[in-house]
């Protein structure tokens, strides 16, 4: 009989294999670590595999701020063919001659970079009317979608030997690499699709840092546990501040202490010892509590 699930903290890189949905990753990584309370901080499509953070208990509270960060993919398109959904798992939609030279390929690139408007795909977990868009999409229904701004910072291609293609790209959170590929085959004029995809990095973690379920499943519970990163490992983008101890167990209760700080915004905290406590916005010479734990973390 499996014990029962434990109040468990803390957050599991892990590399997702293709072939699964991101949640039955999730279910399976809590099982493992027998875990209570446990979210991931952006999904991957079944095909896609690579970086996937999964939060575990206390660290589910800061998953937003994963959520928002940059990611960096590795993308590989397929030219001259389109699919229904963007990806290997639709219909072929359309095949063309690829004409275009590896020369045209990096003409066109720069027109995807900075700030641009993507019109999100059927075939997404966006909501319309409290129902994810895919739903629609297999209904044969067409939703219409106003373009959404998203930002490409970098966009190089790593392989070129039409018609495959591969792209590394670092991008703003919220962008469909799906959409993003069919776009640069339809400026090249002759349509792509993705073959495959993988997340090599998302917000300061990289793939490399990042275990497998079969990896998982090889080690003991305790061995298992000593994988997951602190739960302030999501915000260590930013600043930080410690307060003795009268401050922190104020601030832990939910009232403002006064603190002379001369940046305002928001701040991870510390007690003196180095504890996490949570998050505070400072404003006015004062700490704000926005987002705490229930029990300290070293």
């Amino acid at each position: 009989m499996k014990p029962a699930r434990q109040p468990i903290d803390g957050v599991l890189l892990l590399n997702k294999p293709v072939g699964i949905t991101s949640n039955a990753a999730l279910q399976k990584a809590k099982w493992l670590l027998n875990a209570k309370k446990a979210g991931h901080t952006g999904t991957l499509d079944p095909f896609a595999d690579g970086l996937l953070p999964l939060c575990f208990g206390e660290a589910t509270k800061f998953s937003a701020y994963l959520l928002d960060a940059d990611k960096r993919y590795r993308a590989v398109l397929q030219l001259g063919v389109t699919t229904t959904t963007g990806d290997p798992e639709g219909e072929v939609l359309d095949t063309r001659e690829v004409a275009a030279s590896c020369a045209d390929i990096a003409a066109v690139l720069p027109r995807f970079m900075g700030e641009i408007e993507q019109i999100p795909p059927m075939h997404s977990a966006l909501k319309h009317q409290g129902r994810p868009l895919y739903e629609y999409a297999r209904a044969g229904i067409e939703i219409e979608r106003p373009a959404r701004k998203v930002t490409i910072r970098d966009l190089a291609c790593i392989e070129c030997e039409p018609p495959r293609l591969v792209l590394d790209v670092q991008c703003s959170a919220g962008t469909y690499i799906r959409t993003l590929a069919q776009d640069i085959g339809a400026a090249l004029g002759c349509g792509a699709h993705l073959t495959a995809l993988t997340r090599t990095a998302a917000g300061g973690f990289l793939l490399e840092q990042a275990h497998t379920l079969a990896e998982l499943e090889t080690l003991g519970a305790s061995q298992r546990q000593n994988l997951l990163l602190p739960a302030d490992c999501l915000v260590a983008h930013l600043p930080a501040i410690q307060l003795d101890a009268t401050d922190a167990e104020a601030l832990r209760q939910g009232r403002s202490v006064a603190h002379p700080a001369a940046h305002p915004g928001l701040t991870r905290v510390y007690t003196a010892s180095h504890s996490f406590i949570g998050l505070a916005d400072i404003d006015a010479g004062k700490l704000i509590p926005r987002r705490l734990i229930a029990t300290l973390q070293t």
